[in-house]
C-alpha cells in the first residue's frame, strides 16, 4: 500500500501511522527500510519478536499498512542515510536501490523538530527550520509538533499513529520531580521553561491520542505529569531505552550467577561505537545518562552478591554503525576459587534496534485497539530501564511479556475489540 491509497475507503481502517522522532537517524532509516522490505516480501522476519510464535493469534498490523513520517532537527535524506548503511555493510546495496521510492516518500513527510535540552553535537546540527520552531518558545513548539501529528493522520487517512522516540540521547534532566502532575507541565510551559525536547514530543503524542514509545535514555514520558496525562487520555505508552546488545546479554547472564549462588566480585563493561550516536555519547552528560542504565541492571539482579561494576562507552568514528562491547566478569565459586568470564558482543546498532522498534509499534497499536492505557509493563523486556517495572532479569521479563501477549490475544479476540 502506498501513500496515494489514502483515499481508498477500504484502506482507512487498516492504515497505521508510525511517527519517528529522530527521523533521519540510522535506527529510523533502518526501521523504514525494513518495514518496506517486509511489505514487499524482500526479506524474512529474523529478529522480529512480533513475527515469532509468541505473538501467534494476535491480529497485528500488516507490514503493508504502515505509513511512516517523523521529526528531525537536521536536514537530510533517508536515501543517503540508507546508502551509507549499505556502504558500511549493515544492509544490502540492492535492497536500498529497490526501495528508493519508499524512502524518498518517507523523507518528504519528515518535519522539523526542536532541540531543547540537547547537547552540543545535536545543537550543531540544527536546521534553519528547526531553529525557527524554537524561536517562539516551548508552548508554540508543542503546538507545532501536535499539528504535525494531526495533519499526518488526517492527510493519510490513518486509523491511529504510534510515535516512537529514536533521537539522540539527551543529557539527563534533573527537574523531573517538579513535573509530578499534569498541571505542573502546563504551568512550566506557560512560564516558558525550556523542558527537554523528548518531553515535548511525548506530550504532543499523548495530547493527540497517539500510543508512545521512548526507545532512548532521554526523559520522554518519564515524569509523573505525563504518565497522569496518558492515563487521562487513554493512551498506552512504554519506555525507556531499547535493550539491544550489551544490556540484553547482562540481564540474561546475571540471573545465571544468582541462580548458582556465585559471587560476582566485579563486572566491567567497555563499549566502542561510531555513528552519530557515538559522537553524541562522547559528551560527558549524554554518556552518563546512557551508562547509568547499563550499570544499574546488575545491582538490581545480583543485589549484595555484586561487588563493583563499571560501564564505559567510547566513540570510535571509523566504526560507523557497528559497535563492540566487552564484558569481564570476575567471580568467586566454591571453596573461594576465583574465576573469570569474558564476552564480546559485536553488532550493527541499527540492525539490532530497528526490529524492536517495529515490534513495539505493532504491539502498542494492538494495545490501543484492545482499550489499554497508561504504562504497558508487559513490554519491559524491550527496555534497559523499563518504566513501572523493577524486575531486570531478562528471563523473568520474557514471562511478563508472555502474560501480556495472552491478555492482548484474549482482548482482541472478543467481539467488542
Amino acid at each position: 500500500m502506498t501513500p496515494d491509497d489514502a483515499g481508498s475507503p477500504e484502506a482507512v481502517a487498516d492504515r497505521l501511522g508510525v511517527w519517528l522522532v529522530g527521523a533521519l537517524g540510522d535506527v529510523a532509516t533502518t526501521s523504514v527500510l525494513g518495514a518496506a522490505a517486509l511489505a514487499r516480501g524482500l526479506v524474512g522476519s529474523t529478529g522480529l519478536v512480533s513475527e515469532s510464535e509468541a505473538c501467534a493469534g494476535i491480529p497485528l498490523a500488516p507490514w503493508a499498512s504502515l505509513v511512516f513520517g517523523g521529526h528531525d532537527v537536521r536536514d537530510g535524506d533517508p536515501v543517503a542515510s540508507a546508502r551509507a548503511l549499505a556502504d558500511a555493510g549493515v544492509v544490502g546495496v540492492p535492497l536500498v536501490s529497490e526501495l528508493e521510492k519508499e524512502l524518498s516518500a518517507y523523507g518528504a513527510r519528515v518535519r522539523p523538530g526542536v532541540v531543547y535540552g540537547a547537547g552540543e553535537v545535536v545543537r550543531s546540527l540544527e536546521s534553519p527550520s528547526a531553529r525557527a520552531r524554537r524561536a517562539d518558545g516551548p508552548l508554540a513548539a508543542l503546538a507545532a509538533l501536535r499539528e504535525d501529528l494531526a495533519r499526518f493522520r488526517r492527510e493519510h487517512a490513518l486509523a491511529r499513529v504510534v510515535v516512537v522516540h529514536v533521537a539522540s540521547t539527551e543529557p539527563a534532566y534533573e527537574g523531573g520531580e517538579e513535573l509530578a502532575r499534569g498541571e505542573d507541565l502546563w504551568r512550566a510551559l506557560e512560564r516558558g521553561a525550556e523542558l527537554p525536547a523528548s518531553l515535548l514530543y511525548a506530550l504532543a503524542a499523548i495530547e493527540e491520542g497517539c500510543p508512545y514509545v521512548n526507545f532512548t535514555p532521554s526523559l520522554g514520558a518519564g515524569c509523573g505529569g505525563l504518565r497522569e496525562r496518558a492515563r487521562e487520555r487513554g493512551v498506552p505508552h512504554m519506555g525507556r531505552d531499547g535493550k539491544t546488545g550489551q544490556t540484553l546479554l547482562r540481564t540474561s547472564l546475571a540471573p545465571m550467577f544468582r541462580a548458582r549462588n556465585l559471587r560476582v566480585l566485579s563486572w566491567s563493561g567497555f563499549n566502542i561505537l561510531g555513528n552519530r550516536d557515538g559522537a553524541v555519547l562522547d559528551e560527558p552528560a549524554a554518556n552518563q545518562a546512557k551508562t547509568q542504565g547499563k550499570d544499574r541492571v546488575l545491582g538490581s539482579i545480583l543485589g549484595e552478591s555484586l561487588g563493583t561494576s563499571l560501564t564505559r562507552i567510547d566513540y570510535v568514528p571509523s566504526l560507523g554503525d557497528w559497535k563492540t562491547a566487552w564484558d569481564f566478569v570476575h567471580f568467586e565459586g566454591f571453596l573461594g576459587a576465583r574465576m573469570q568470564l569474558h564476552c564480546t558482543w559485536h553488532g550493527a546498532d541499527s540492525a539490532l534496534a530497528a526490529p524492536l522498534v517495529l515490534d513495539l509499534v505493532r504491539l502498542l497499536d494492538a494495545a490501543a485497539r484492545a482499550g489499554r492505557s497508561g504504562l504497558q509493563e508487559g513490554l519491559a523486556c524491550f527496555f534497559k530501564t523499563p518504566h513501572g517495572v523493577s524486575e531486570q532479569s531478562f528471563p523473568a521479563q520474557v514471562r511478563l511479556l508472555e502474560d501480556y501477549l495472552a491478555e492482548l490475544r484474549e482482548a482482541l479476540a472478543s467481539p467488542s475489540a
